[in-house]
């Protein structure tokens, strides 16, 4: 199945509502009603959202106005990772962020009130390789051995997932040295010798492809994490607790948004130039995953069984408790 096939099929499901939710330190009077006629607790959110795809709803939420008419203003910040947001989530410094299901479970596993509040993006083929330079000796996955690995953030669904790449090949997470670097900086980090692989995300596989001859050394999103859940937004539960008509509010621009990036990539094409470093061209020819468009249960136990399976958690996690209107 393509993924533009997966997408349009993600699309004509239960189009429910993503939940995202929001909370900052900007203003918390009483606001004017929204359309519906309903007011808001909170009228000024804050959302951390990371230089890359998934997020692109979100932007696109406030380019074709779905959040003003909803009678919010949404504040997009530049995170570099889920688990790097969370203090600022509890912080209050954002309100909703951006996350990769890893960083978020394995959070809610060490006790952190934090709960899902929306779906963001799935894995397909290619969107999140092990990528090298164009002169490194390394040419398999068994190469990695003793070496350097660039991630976003530690203990997340990229560590994971190159675990499970570097299983296949009969290696170890103990045989590697994994690296904080953020998304933006890989290229340059890898080229000057701080790493010797990096674990990336569109739109900087295609652009270190066809600005630096970069090359993939390998998928890991295949076999055992093919067609993984990556990534959702999250609040702390006070927020959700505190601020629901804010949150119904940005659940259903957000909805609007997510339906849009789920069945026409010349949306995210057009947005993508606007939050990342990234031209029209490349935008154009990257690889995209899924954007799913309901906050399934089931689908999302898969991650957590494959983090306690890697032991990233020491007991099981029924992840129906960390999601916020979730099926399945």
């Amino acid at each position: 199945m393509t993924r533009t096939v997966r997408a349009r099929a993600l699309v004509l499901g239960i189009a429910t509502a993503l939940t995202l939710a929001a909370c900052s330190g900007g203003s918390d009077t009483a606001s004017s009603p929204t359309a519906g006629g309903k007011g808001l607790e909170k009228t000024t959110i804050k959302v951390g959202a990371l230089p890359i795809p998934d997020p692109a709803a979100l932007y696109i939420a406030n380019a074709k106005g779905f959040f003003k008419a909803e009678g919010l203003t949404v504040e997009p910040v530049i995170i570099q990772g889920g688990a790097a947001a969370l203090p600022q989530i509890k912080s209050g410094a954002l309100d909703i962020s951006h996350t990769n299901y890893v960083s978020t479970f394995l959070a809610a596993s060490r006790g952190e009130k934090i709960r899902v509040v929306g779906d963001v993006y799935q894995a397909a083929p290619n969107t999140f390789n092990l990528m090298v330079p164009k002169d490194s000796p390394l040419n398999s996955v068994a190469d990695l051995k003793g070496k350097t690995v660039l991630v976003n953030t530690l203990n997340n669904i990229g560590t994971l997932t190159v675990e499970a790449t570097m299983k296949v090949a009969g290696l170890t997470k103990d045989d590697v040295k994994f690296v904080e670097k953020p998304f933006p900086d890989m290229a340059n980090a890898l080229s000057t010798g701080q790493g010797d692989a990096a674990w990336m995300t569109e739109p900087f596989i295609t652009a270190t492809q066809s600005q630096s001859g970069f090359r993939k050394l390998a998928d890991t999103m295949s076999g055992q994490t093919a067609d993984l859940p990556i990534a959702a937004w999250m609040a702390t539960d006070e927020w959700v607790q505190k601020y629901p008509k804010t949150l119904a509010a940005f659940n259903r621009a957000i909805a609007k948004a997510q339906q849009l990036v789920a069945s026409d990539r010349k949306e995210v094409e057009a947005v993508l130039p606007t939050y990342t470093k990234i031209d029209a061209k490349t935008a154009s020819v990257i690889t995209l995953g899924a954007f799913p468009t309901t906050l399934n249960a089931t689908r999302l136990q898969r991650v957590a069984d494959l983090m306690l399976e890697y032991k990233y958690i020491q007991s099981p996690i029924d992840v129906k408790t960390i999601l916020v209107g979730a099926t399945g």
